[in-house]
């Protein structure tokens, strides 16, 4: 075993009672999670501040003065102890609400103290309340340095007297005797290559800080590191299924001819040929292919994805295209079934209300090959699904499929496994799409069709509110149509939300009278909802109020325009997908974001982005910004982002560098067994199988 993974009990101070403490409430368990347990902030103990430049607005501060006069002032539970600090420049008032008694027996009047707190004014005069005290003695003139503090629980501090400073104790302890035993995890090449500082000495400026440049450069060292690990630990993955997984050659392709030749009215963009060219070239190569599509709502994907598929069945092999919802799923085949009729392609489609002799008819196809390709929803995995041979399977916004999910649909070919492309319209900023999707290969359509109007943003506030009514009553007379949405926070809508909507509506039917106007809401049942939006689809209702349901998928090209109401409450990304509901057809759209006066910092920065862009990707780098990645797309539990400094929103330039360490790496050495690389073999020899973060001591 190694020392690492001694038990944190056996810390001098520690002891089993605190160590289950430590265990249940941080998730400290050994020497290796506490060394790895990192301050989260420092305070500044370099300066030393005069009374007279005190100021509410300074952080925590240190002030060098001598104590002059004490006392204890009320009574009971309101007892206080108040003391003075002078110093050349003026007095500061300390203040004490608890452990008088203690204080008491060790201030001492007429001694130089340091004191560090946060100061405050009161009635004009500087106070501290709670402030630490350190005598200032021959020995002890009062070291200059930055302060670790460590994150820990109320339960901690309130109960068993474990705060920040306990910690940091334990970590000096810790330290003392673990720098010895830290081996080296990079090779020497990659430390002169990126000027880095030794593993050991990183660990000890991480803690303990002598400078603020070299808490830098430490957090640099370990923050290169443990990217590097995750990018090596991905790049491996994605060299391995290459080189053992083996995919069907699509390289004949006549019907996709007849198709661009005497079918295709439009012509594709630029962006969508590079994509066909990488798919095409994947086919051909007799590797698996594994994909990741990129492009915003109405980028063109789901075209891209038929001519894959169409591919596919030049070829003797079936195809699946798995969507999210009924609605999406419907819409897709709709749009496909012309294309593949006009083809003679046999293209079925199976969801959850797909009729039982339908599916009788549809799996028999589907098992004797007489059906090439399938749209669907989750119906899709059902054992009872089997394919003759399936060779290409398509998940649409893929972000809503578990990895569970997706295997089961590989499965569905015992011989071979079938090529994979992950589509998605919620664009996935750069640095997290290299750690989440680091193994997958990325395409990206960055152009709109030809023809389509960037979507006009404005924000408006409810004040305004008349004018934007009159706004859409002259849309409407323009015979353009309107959705009016109303915030969901929450999968399931609570009442309150709910009763948004109803005066909503009421409000939106008495201020058109002479329109028809759909609702659609998560609480109506799927045929419910679908009937309100087949209704808005064929032009019978000129407005859509509804919540955010009709966020994935909804195609009406002649819906001009979206006002989101209580715009504040969305997500970047969500107002993003929801705008990307109108500015499908050749007119001018418009997106409406309303909100009330009062607005957060952040509120405010996601409003003016997107009245600023239209631009997904940079769109998806602010919101990473906002919220970090495990909000952005549900990955705290995914395992991949089990990060213990790095940050996916702030250190884009690093993680950069790290992949392309890896890469060179990989490309040089990928057996890792070059007498320069044994640092690196050795470190990932010595992690547990299971290990997520390749760049944890263990």
């Amino acid at each position: 075993m190694s020392f690492f993974n001694t038990k944190i009990e056996y810390l001098r101070g520690v002891g089993v009672q605190r160590a289950q403490l430590l265990q249940k409430e941080l998730g400290i368990f050994t020497y290796g999670d506490l060394i790895q347990r990192y301050p989260f902030r420092y305070l500044d103990r370099t300066q030393f501040y005069n009374v007279v430049d005190l100021h509410d607005d300074l952080p925590y501060v240190q002030v060098k003065g001598i104590l002059r006069g004490r006392e204890v002032i009320g009574e009971g539970p309101k007892q206080r102890m108040v003391a003075k600090v002078a110093d050349a420049s003026g007095e500061l008032e300390l203040v004490w609400f608890k452990g008088v008694r203690f204080l008491e027996k060790i201030v001492k009047n007429h001694q130089e103290y340091i004191v560090f707190g946060k100061p405050s004014l009161f009635n004009g005069k500087p106070q501290m309340a709670h402030p630490e005290l350190e005598e200032v003695t021959e020995t002890k003139a009062g070291q200059s340095y930055l302060q670790p503090v460590y994150n820990t629980t109320e339960k901690l501090k309130n109960y068993h007297r474990i705060d920040s400073k306990a910690i940091m104790r334990m970590v000096a302890d810790l330290l003392r005797i673990a720098l010895p035993q830290v081996h080296e995890t990079l090779s020497p090449e990659l430390i002169r290559q990126y000027g880095l500082m030794s593993k050991a000495e990183a660990l000890q400026q991480i803690h303990f800080p002598q400078s603020t440049d070299l808490l830098q450069a430490a957090r640099f060292r370990l923050k290169f590191e443990e990217l590097f690990y995750v990018q090596l630990k991905l790049l491996r993955q994605k060299d391995q299924r290459k080189a053992t997984l083996a995919g069907q050659i699509f390289k004949e392709v006549p019907t996709l001819v007849d198709f661009y030749k005497n079918h295709l009215a439009f012509d594709l963009t630029g962006a969508q040929k590079r994509v066909i060219h990488d798919i095409y070239k994947d086919f051909c190569s007799g590797k698996q292919m594994n994909r990741l599509l990129q492009g915003d709502v109405g980028s063109g994907k789901t075209i891209v994805a038929f001519i894959s598929m169409l591919m596919a069945a030049d070829n003797g092999a079936q195809s699946c295209l798995m969507a999210p919802t009924e609605i999406l799923a419907d819409q897709h085949y709709v749009g496909l079934k012309a294309y593949a009729d006009l083809l003679g392609i046999n293209l079925g489609k199976l969801t959850g209300s797909s009729r039982t002799s339908e599916r009788r008819e549809l799996h028999e196809q589907l098992r004797n090959g007489t059906m090439h390709m399938l749209v669907g929803t989750h119906a899709l995995l059902e054992d009872v699904v089997q394919f003759r041979n399936l060779g290409l399977t398509i998940m649409d916004e893929q972000h809503r499929f578990g990895v569970a999910q997706r295997s089961k649909l590989w499965q569905k070919n015992p011989h071979v496994i079938p090529h994979v492309l992950v589509m998605t319209a919620t664009p996935i900023p750069r640095t997290l799409a290299m750690t989440l999707y680091g193994d997958l290969d990325v395409s990206v359509i960055d152009e709109l069709p030809a023809g389509r109007k960037p979507i006009v943003t404005v924000h408006r506030y409810d004040s305004n509110r008349l004018k934007v009514f009159q706004f859409l009553r002259d849309q409407i007379l323009l015979g353009r149509q309107v959705y009016i949405v109303y915030p969901l926070i929450e999968e399931s809508e609570s009442m309150t939300e709910y009763k948004d909507l109803m005066d909503g509506y009421e409000s939106v039917q008495r201020a058109f009278p002479e329109c028809q106007i759909s609702i659609v809401h998560g609480r109506m049942k799927a045929e419910e909802k679908d009937y309100e939006m087949q209704r808005f689809v064929r032009r019978e209702t000129q407005i859509m109020v509804a919540t955010t349901v009709i966020e994935v998928g909804v195609n009406v090209p002649n819906a001009s325009v979206m006002v989101i109401e209580s715009a504040e409450r969305f997500g970047l990304s969500q107002l993003h997908q929801l705008r990307g509901r109108v500015g499908r057809g050749a007119e001018q759209s418009y997106c409406i974001l309303m909100t009330g006066f009062k607005l957060s910092k952040d509120s405010r920065t996601r409003l003016e982005t997107m009245v600023r862009t239209n631009n997904g990707f940079e769109i998806a780098d602010i919101d990473l910004k906002l919220r970090g990645p495990g909000d952005l797309m549900g990955t705290q539990q995914s395992g991949v982002l089990d990060l213990l400094i790095a940050d996916l929103a702030k250190d884009g330039r690093i993680l950069t560098e790290s992949r392309a360490a890896a890469q060179q790496l990989l490309s040089e050495d990928v057996t890792l067994s070059k007498p320069e690389n044994q640092n690196i073999r050795r470190h990932i020899e010595s992690l547990p199988a299971t290990a997520v973060n390749w760049s944890r001591i263990s």
